[in-house]
């Protein structure tokens, strides 16, 4: 999809689809009064009949609209609020692309920027409407025999003021930029664990790296795992057949000797549980336990695309958990990088366990700030849902940072305790510590268990367990989060 910024006169322009809001009341924006006017009140005339009452998301198409250059009208309602919700804007773009989708126009001019929505300005506004266009546009039918048909709609043209028109090209090329990198994501996310496994996605690293000067992709193997003593990481892949990997990438947009901003993401290909097998039902959906690692590479998708100057490392911590006659037994100690034992009584407590010594191994490159991604814990949906992201850390002004940015991405996170009460829950009388803690709080102790090894860093944690994928039925598949709540956070960190 390709989009354009442009100042003109709505009845002036030729295009496929004009589209145009109209609020409750039959209120209409300043560019649909400008048509009412070109049409000599044939909008009013259609809007006193009560065909279109104005509520968010209501769509009313017009054909051969007198006085307009534009093939088609369409009218979308916007609500009675002077500033709508994140949710009602997007309900309102939404609309619009799925009439969209089914027409035959190739290209649409749309006046939306004129809308207010609480809280965002337009760039961030204009940054919204194109991610939502972007992402729901988004397919994935790689291995289906028909091919859905390629969308009639290539151009959306994004009418402003003259005076608008530099903010709203900065806005849709980032909100561009994040569409694709959540593109990205769901298509890792979205493939099957015969294909993606862990050298896979090491090839993928690679070839993002191919696409920009300022990003280097090392991989280490199984040899190497071995000589950094990643005993825990290494013992969540030792019952599969294929090789684990610790995929790191290197963008340096920033100055040489400007410390880096740490991205890690747990990269579980696929989650049998291990010895501690999971029910059968539903665990094809275990192919998403990557997202986090997908994430990581989406956002460096989004960074390549933006080239923004700021020095970041991703680290991906990949594995496939599986049952055999060599793999971890519950009961089983080892020693993770960091000299720590633990006493693995669960074996689908694996994602803690790649990530534990990967949190270890991102000291090195003295990070100014670490964040884990994760699709770590049931838990988490049971406290929060797929709305809303879990979050945790060891630092309150990078969480706050966290927050701020979910916030402003419409990608939100919601911070639970890290109490040291939690902490009791793993103490084991054979190690260091057991990798889970009990039923009760999951998620936390889950995290208490990282924070044993991130003492040194500045670092947080974000389970996305119910936001990196939709569950269940025809619309399962990942979605993407949260690549825009990080893209965010970086760009805050470039000002």
């Amino acid at each position: 999809m390709q989009f354009l910024v442009k100042s003109a006169r709505p009845d002036a322009l030729k295009t496929a689809t004009l589209v145009l809001a109209v609020g409750e009341g039959r209120k209409l924006g300043a560019a649909a009064r400008a048509v009412d006017t070109a049409s000599e009140g044939a909008l009013s005339a259609l809007l006193k009949r009560g065909d279109l009452a104005g509520k968010p998301g209501q769509t009313l198409l017009l054909h051969n609209l007198p006085g307009v250059k534009a093939e088609r009208v369409l009218l979308v309602g916007c609500g009675k609020e002077r500033e709508l919700s994140d949710r009602n804007y997007r309900k309102v773009v939404s609309a619009v692309l799925a009439v969209l989708k089914n027409l035959g126009g190739s290209d649409a001019a749309l006046t939306l920027g004129e809308l207010m929505v609480q809280g965002r300005d337009l760039y961030a506004r204009t940054r919204l409407l194109v991610e939502v266009l972007a992402d729901g546009r988004y397919l994935f039918d790689r291995f289906k025999s028909e091919k859905a048909e390629a969308p009639a709609l290539k151009k959306i043209t994004l009418l402003v003021e003259e005076t608008e028109v530099a903010e709203t090209e900065r806005g849709a090329a980032h909100g561009q930029a994040i569409a694709n990198g959540m593109a990205l994501t769901r298509n890792l996310g979205n493939l099957p664990p015969n294909l993606c496994h862990p050298s896979f996605l090491a090839e993928e690293a690679k070839a993002l790296a191919k696409q920009s000067k300022n990003l280097k992709v090392e991989v280490l193997d199984e040899k190497k795992l071995k000589e950094l003593g990643m005993g825990a990481f290494l013992a969540v892949a030792q019952g599969s057949d294929q090789p684990p990997r610790l995929i790191v990438l290197n963008y340096q947009g920033g100055k040489k000797d400007e410390q880096p901003f740490a991205l890690v993401g747990k990269g579980i290909t696929f989650d049998t549980g291990g010895i501690s097998l999971k029910p059968g039902a539903g665990m094809d959906e275990m192919k998403y336990d990557m997202c986090g690692a997908a994430s990581v590479l989406g956002t460096f998708r989004a960074l390549v695309e933006l080239q923004l100057p700021i020095n970041v490392v991703g680290l991906l911590a990949c594995a496939e958990n599986m049952p055999s006659g060599g793999a971890t037994r519950p009961g089983d100690i080892v020693t993770t990088m960091s000299g720590q034992t633990v006493e693995i009584l669960n074996t689908d407590a694996e994602g803690r366990l790649v990530l534990c010594d990967t949190l270890t191994y991102a000291e090195r490159f003295k990070p100014q700030a670490v964040i884990d991604i994760a699709t770590l814990t049931g838990a988490c949906i049971v406290a929060l849902g797929s709305h809303t992201s879990g979050l945790l850390g060891n630092h309150d002004a990078l969480i706050k940072q966290i927050l701020k940015a979910g916030e402003a991405a419409s990608d939100r996170a919601w911070q639970l305790p890290l109490f040291d009460e939690y902490q009791e829950q793993l103490d084991s009388p054979f190690a260091d510590i057991a990798n889970i803690g009990g039923p009760k709080a999951g998620t936390i102790t889950a995290a208490c268990f990282l924070s044993r090894f991130a003492k040194k860093l500045h670092w947080a944690h974000l389970d996305i367990a119910g936001t990196a994928w939709i569950s269940g039925g025809k619309d399962k598949g990942a979605t993407g989060r949260p690549v825009p709540l990080l893209t965010q956070y970086l760009l805050d960190r470039c000002k």
